[in-house]
């Protein structure tokens, strides 16, 4: 049975909302790419170290925390469950502005991931109630726009309130007491969420579209983790395609993401500010126009009866990428190596709305929490928790020097860009034959 569709103006609004959380949550996970030399230098820490920090430290609860979150989420109200994470991880975020040790800023961390965890398994499943399939991978790679738009914002707004509270030396704050620029930055992006909280909290909960009833695909109407095992194991090679290309771009995504700015400050000496901002300003162009490209061409694809589409688009975004991605970090100068960024950005974007909607074209309605939250589990783990530390591992141990950051850039894509095109060149057929019935 299907419910009566949502308004157009209900959808819209809805993904209006989500798409500025997610926008919020990129701006408060990556702040940090702005605050490398700052950190490091108050607490007397390596590049590894410091990543443990921007990828272990969040994602070690995000990934492990979204999957039981993601099971309510299939049961219970979505917008309750959003809010909370939000209140949550933008609560942590301010609290990131306390720290006054390592072992501080290690457990707030920690707490945006445990909050961040809450916002896209729900929202992927609200999504897929708003919005028919064949608008459903637009909608997706809109809200997937978060992560340029909050991503760059990162470089952007992060950059700019670390040289403004710089210029005003220490702070004394209530209840925090003296903090220094860097932490001053974590409270400043910190706060807005706080806000966006009580809009969250007034959101109608969309009814839940059934595309067939339970009998006939055979799941139960509360999609118990037996029924998901089963989906999962029935069109194996189908999902392996698309989380496992999806996790391999992504350790290439927060690698470059956490790295690159630092890498044109260390190689060409740009000041940080600077680097952060016209890195920033690339990401949120560059990358949006990579995701809302990548979107819009799965329905003209899928017209012309390539109902593959989203794979066949992952495919040709893991070829495309290897190129920049490795030239980009040999640069030499800043000028070309910013010029490289605008399509290794425009690819690190393009891959990731459609690889949401491509779950969800393959997965029951009432699997489709849990099994977004195991993408996010796969992708966060490889990409956030691996991502940042394998740059880091490959400049303290392979290379031994901070100035050879640009080789380990440029190794990455070399490891990571050809296995994620096989998978998903060998997952083709098992995609199409896995699609659920509209």
């Amino acid at each position: 049975m299907t419910s009566p569709a949502p308004s157009n103006r209900e959808a819209n609004y809805t993904l209006a909302l989500l798409l500025l959380a997610y926008i919020l949550s990129f701006i408060d996970r990556n702040v940090m790419a702005v605050l490398i030399g700052p950190i490091r230098e108050e607490f007397s820490i390596s590049d590894f170290q410091y990543s443990l920090l921007h990828g272990f430290a969040f994602s070690m609860f995000y990934i492990v925390l979204g999957l039981p979150i993601a099971r309510l989420a299939d049961r219970q109200n979505r917008k309750i469950i959003i809010s909370i994470g939000i209140f949550c991880w933008s609560l942590m975020t301010c609290l990131c502005g306390a720290a006054k040790s390592f072992t501080a800023l290690f457990a707030t961390r920690i707490g945006v991931g445990v909050g961040e965890a809450a916002l896209s398994p729900a929202a992927f499943s609200m999504l897929s109630d708003l919005f028919p399939r064949d608008k459903l991978a637009r909608a997706l790679s809109i809200y997937s726009l978060g992560i340029t738009l909050g991503g760059g914002l990162a470089y952007v707004v992060g950059g700019a309130a670390y040289a403004w509270f710089a210029s005003m030396g220490e702070v004394r704050l209530p209840l925090f007491g003296d903090v220094s620029a860097w932490q001053m930055t974590f409270i400043a992006v910190g706060a807005p969420g706080l806000l966006l909280t009580l809009l969250l909290a007034v959101l109608k909960e969309p009814v839940r579209q059934q595309t067939q009833t339970s009998t006939e695909l055979g799941v139960e109407p509360d999609a118990s983790l037996a029924s998901v095992l089963a989906q999962l194991r029935q069109h194996w090679l189908a999902y392996l395609g698309v989380m496992g290309s999806l996790s391999l771009l992504a350790i290439l995504g927060y690698g470059t993401m956490a790295w690159y700015p630092e890498f044109l400050i260390r190689t060409f000496d740009l000041p940080r500010h600077s680097a952060g901002t016209q890195f920033g300003m690339i990401f949120l162009i560059a990358g949006s126009l990579g995701t809302v490209a990548a979107g819009w061409c799965v329905q003209p694809l899928m017209i012309r009866g390539y109902e593959d589409a989203p794979v066949r688009i992952i495919l040709a975004v893991a070829l495309l990428w290897l190129i920049p991605a490795t030239l980009g970090p040999l640069a030499s100068s800043a000028t070309v190596a910013l010029l490289a960024a605008v399509p290794i950005v425009f690819c690190l974007n393009a891959y990731y709305g459609v690889g949401v909607a491509a779950l969800q074209f393959i997965t029951p309605n009432r699997m489709r929490a849990q099994i977004s939250a195991l993408l996010l589990f796969m992708t966060n783990f490889f990409g956030l928790a691996l991502g940042p530390s394998a740059v880091a591992l490959l400049t303290d141990y392979a290379f031994r020097d901070d100035a050879l950051l640009y080789a380990s850039l440029a190794t990455l894509p070399v490891l990571v860009c050809p296995a994620a095109a096989a998978l998903a060149a060998v997952s083709l057929r098992a995609f199409r034959r896995a699609q659920v019935p509209v």
